[in-house]
């Protein structure tokens, strides 16, 4: 991927460093069909190179620790490798699966650093900001850009609903001054329906470099984002297979898929089954992979992203350690993870 696709503006990183739901409407009977010309995104689309690279299954990266606590940067270059060599056509940073909660300013500003001088162009790779004021957006979108990052996820704070479409609309526009800008949905869960809408529109009309969004709200809302949208924005299901399922007649590009990042086969069966219509067969993959996984994940103590750093151990890619106070799984819990893992063939 070549650099000069993305709009690159050079900045100091030291003034950043300084101031430093599940979808359960779709049966799984065989007998859901879609329309013909469902594909991965809609003939009238005009492909960009945000389309391209965030089309298909992307990959989440998920901070690595060691057992004190300190971030695991061998055990990050090799999760890296791996799901870029699983055929992940972008690798992402977010506040959620990166762990940005347990995460210093400085160590989010590192580990993007890491990141991007690891990466090296091979794919897309999407920076992520914590809950920060404009100011502070502003500041490391400019970081990110220096280090190598091609795009920023922009998650702003609205605590007790205290933005305005208006001051959300300057917020992305702050970060899209000097990089390209992915929206996430999951903050506007808290908001009406009319509120979330609003924003996505005014930002289409008026952030040009507003170029994607990730979902994370599912339903109605994100139909209706898709249909807005798609146009020009690449757009991408967080979560679940079955959360992209949903977005596929209404316009979508790719998807955050847990396999890529252990068993890359899965992945490759799902995507080579949506990209020939063959929705059965995808469905089929929800129902005997994505379902039974995360189920196990979600009855873990400690929830279900305890459960993933447990299966990067247990396949050589990282250690379950997550810093406290979050849990990590015991021996007896790894146990259980690993039965699992092996009664599905994983391992």
């Amino acid at each position: 991927m070549k650099k000069d696709k993305y709009n690159k503006v050079q900045f100091s990183r030291r003034s950043f460093v300084k101031n430093i739901g599940l979808v359960s409407a779709f049966s799984l009977s065989p007998m859901v069909t879609f329309p013909s010309n469902v594909k991965t995104s809609k003939a009238n689309i005009a492909a960009t190179p945000y389309k391209e690279a965030l089309t298909g299954p992307c990959a989440s990266i998920r901070t690595p620790f060691s057992k004190d606590g300190s971030i695991d940067f061998e055990a990050l270059r090799k999760q890296i490798d791996f799901v870029i060599d699983a055929g992940a056509s972008a690798v992402i940073l977010t506040y959620g699966d990166s762990l940005f909660s347990l995460l210093t300013d400085d160590e989010i500003a590192r580990l993007t650093r890491v990141s991007a001088e690891y990466i090296k162009k091979r794919v897309m790779l999407v920076a992520a900001t914590g809950y920060w004021w404009t100011g502070k957006t502003r500041d490391f979108a400019a970081y990110s850009v220096e280090v190598g990052a091609d795009m920023l996820m922009v998650l702003p704070p609205d605590w007790a609903n205290s933005c305005t479409v208006e001051t959300l609309v300057q917020h992305y526009a702050a970060a899209g001054e000097h990089i390209p800008v992915m929206v996430v949905t999951n903050y506007l869960i808290r908001r009406p329906q009319s509120f979330a809408l609003e924003v996505i529109k005014s930002l289409y009309e008026r952030v040009p470099q507003v170029v994607a969004l990730k979902d994370d709200v599912t339903g109605e809302l994100v139909r209706k984002i898709c249909l807005m949208t798609h146009e020009r924005w690449a757009l991408i299901a967080g979560g679940l297979k079955q959360n992209h399922i949903n977005m596929l007649p209404y316009g979508v590009d790719g998807y955050f898929s847990m396999h890529v990042t252990f068993n890359p086969d899965i992945a490759r069966k799902y995507w080579n089954a949506i990209k020939t219509g063959r929705m059965d067969d995808a469905i089929a993959i929800v129902r005997d992979y994505d379902m039974p996984l995360f189920d196990l994940l979600r009855s873990l103590e400690g929830g279900f992203d305890a459960g993933i750093h447990g299966v990067l151990e247990i396949l050589g890619l990282g250690k379950r350690y997550r810093r406290a106070p979050y849990h990590t799984l015991t021996d007896k819990q790894m146990e259980k993870l690993n039965d699992f893992l092996k009664s599905k063939g994983y391992v």
